[in-house]
């Protein structure tokens, strides 16, 4: 993961895929942010994950700092994990979590453009994880054949992408420019078209044309109310901020304004002193075994 998670420059999927940001402190908060708030869904997928043994080797491909890694660990004790990413400091800061939680001896990083034609050696995982990641590369067909290559024969490719980037605020809100987050995520279709145009697809005919046989796929619904959570709070805050950076051209001047009220820190309308948040998105799932 990571994970985010927003698609917009400086963003945290980035970080979990290939892209080095120029902002790793801001994309780490949301990264650290999304793996707090979203744990139990994270959890539920690791635990759903159609494997015929437990895995030994595990690589997690675009990492961040650690969302999906730690929920691997956790679930999967015996096992050993190598943490794949572009951003030295997400590293690091994957690292010094894993010491904090005494499991860094199970942890191995390595920083590396998952976009390159060869591969540093990953070893031969019976697990390869990509959470919010695959969406990133420039040339997926070639990044999916790398994993088939990588794999252990019958091993397991589990894919996570998000249908969409995160909802926070209820539709009627705010109160003077109601559907302002709509209008803020549709500002960004176009760019997003431009830079992320694999961001939604459908992984399940990629997999099969890499070699994969698809076994299992599922959508999860994430409905997480805020009930007055700082963590949600801070998430939704670090997330429209990033927005705003590409949606403020294509706003008219009473949205970017109200946009502007909910990112002021003082104001009591701010997205830090709102009672009505809540996470709302989907993600889904692709199992995939090699042959």
């Amino acid at each position: 993961m990571t994970p985010a998670h927003q698609h917009t420059p400086p963003h945290h999927g980035d970080s979990h895929g290939h892209r080095q940001s120029h902002n790793d402190s801001g994309q780490a908060e949301i990264l650290d942010l999304d793996a707090e708030v979203l744990a139990e869904h994270i959890a539920s997928i690791t635990a759903w994950l159609p494997l015929k043994s437990e895995p030994h080797q595990i690589v997690d491909l675009g990492c961040g700092t650690g969302a999906g890694t730690f929920a691997l660990l956790d679930r999967f004790p015996d096992a050993h994990l190598t943490a794949v990413d572009t951003s030295a400091g997400h590293l690091q800061l994957l690292r010094e979590k894993a010491c904090a939680r005494g499991v860094q001896e199970r942890v191995r990083t390595v920083h590396a453009d998952l976009d390159t034609h060869h591969w540093p050696d990953f070893g031969t995982p019976d697990l390869v994880w990509a959470s919010a990641s695959m969406h990133h590369m420039a040339k997926p067909d070639r990044a999916l054949t790398s994993v088939h290559d990588l794999l252990a024969p019958g091993g397991l490719f589990a894919v996570v992408e998000l249908a969409g980037f995160p909802r926070f605020l209820p539709a009627d809100a705010p109160e003077n420019r109601p559907g302002l987050e709509e209008r803020a995520h549709a500002a960004t279709d176009s760019f997003h078209a431009e830079h992320v145009p694999h961001r939604g697809a459908d992984w399940g005919p990629m997999l099969t044309a890499a070699g994969f046989t698809v076994v299992d796929e599922r959508t999860i619904t994430v409905n997480v109310e805020g009930e007055r959570s700082e963590a949600i709070g801070r998430y939704a805050y670090g997330s429209l901020q990033r927005i705003r950076g590409v949606a403020a051209p294509a706003l008219g001047p009473e949205d970017l304004a109200a946009l502007d009220e909910l990112l002021d820190t003082d104001s009591p309308n701010s997205l830090l002193r709102r009672e009505d948040l809540a996470v709302r998105t989907e993600r889904t799932v692709w199992a995939a075994r090699r042959a």
